[in-house]
């Protein structure tokens, strides 16, 4: 055999052998997780776990009050302190709720009466007021608000004016802003959760509808989706100013940060994908086809190993709620809930 002989066929056996690592699937994980996951509309939540076996829909927990309405399961988050869920059910009469349940047993605990519409959630840190957006689809469209929930009563202790259609619900991590956004209002605004009152604006752009935005990380950036003009703007919260725009693909929905702030995992609502997104460079790394229509939510676990993704589908499709692993940015698992997987909220971790 030559030497150029020899070079080449060292060099197809070295591809041979990258092809084949490349095909490899990543390991199973040695730990499960377990995530809550409304289904919009069916009126329940499931509980899903992942792990060593697989993905499986643990219970079903039926909600709401009236078995012949649809109430609309919308948003669900779980208390920092993983004892108790919040579920926000959109389509009250006029007006939607919030239902407070204990984990584990998800024996129901108490319910507050808020605005039109309350969708999106969370719970601050460091108060423990559960902040709700009172996103208002009902009707025109009229400016609406944020309420504040003390959890412990379910009371409403404020409703803070926003804007049109506020969306997406973040606390900072010492609790003391609140960050949501205008999706026709075009904008993202802060609110001082101390006092209740909005402390600034800021527009990012005639026309944009932003459906979401990101906790603030340590560096106080957040990150917001522009759903209608392909775009994923970067805020700093310093300066009060857009620094970065990353171009996206059809319709950037819902945001996840991994713990260590370095990837973005976004949702695709009308291009049925989901991307990652790595932070350093800015450059989307990956983009995976969704297996239904219509992706919609997305949780990364605290370890950053993965996402989970809900998928709504369409008509009589079951909802669908897929497990990606992020650093192969490649799904590995998936199942099936009831029609329209929605909002999702990660519970535990063994």
């Amino acid at each position: 055999m030559t030497l150029r002989s020899t070079r080449i066929a060292l060099l197809l056996g070295l591809a041979a052998i990258g092809a084949v690592a490349a095909a490899t699937p990543p390991d199973p994980p040695t730990r499960s997780y377990w995530v809550y996951v409304c289904a919009e509309s069916e009126d329940e939540v499931a509980l899903v776990r992942y792990g060593p076996e697989g993905a499986a829909v643990e219970k079903t927990i039926r909600v709401g009050s009236f078995p012949n309405e649809i109430e609309g399961p919308h948003g669900i988050t779980v208390d920092p302190d993983g004892r108790h869920w919040y579920v926000s059910l959109a389509h009250g009469v006029p007006f939607g709720s919030v239902h407070k349940y204990e984990t584990g047993t998800d024996e129901w605990v108490g319910d507050v009466t808020l605005g039109l519409y309350p969708a999106t959630m969370d719970v601050s840190p460091a108060t423990g007021l559960l902040w709700v957006v009172n996103f208002n689809l009902h009707g025109g469209m009229q400016p609406s608000s944020v309420s504040a929930v003390e959890t412990e009563t379910m009371a409403e202790v404020a409703r803070i004016d926003s804007g049109v259609m506020p969306h997406g619900s973040r606390v900072s991590r010492d609790g003391t802003r609140h960050y949501s956004v205008n999706m026709m209002g075009a904008e993202l605004v802060e609110m001082d959760a101390l006092h209740f009152e909005v402390a600034r604006r800021l527009p990012l752009g005639d026309g944009v509808q932003p459906t979401w935005v990101t906790r603030p990380t340590p560096d106080n950036v957040v990150y917001v989706t522009g759903n209608n003009v392909a775009k994923i703007f970067e805020v700093d919260l310093d300066a009060w100013t857009i620094t970065r725009t990353f171009e996206t693909g059809r319709g950037p929905y819902n945001l996840a940060l991994t713990p260590d702030d370095a990837t973005l995992v976004a949702t695709y609502k009308t291009g049925d994908a989901v991307a990652f997104w790595d932070l350093a460079s800015g450059v989307e790394r990956a983009r995976m086809t969704t297996s239904r229509t219509i992706p919609h939510g997305v949780v990364i676990t605290p370890d950053g190993a993965y996402a989970f993704v809900t998928v709504e589908g369409v008509g009589s499709d079951p909802g669908t709620v897929e497990i990606y692993d992020v650093a192969a940015a490649e799904r590995v698992a998936a199942v099936d809930i009831g029609k329209q997987a929605g909002g999702l909220a990660f519970w535990k971790m063994n």
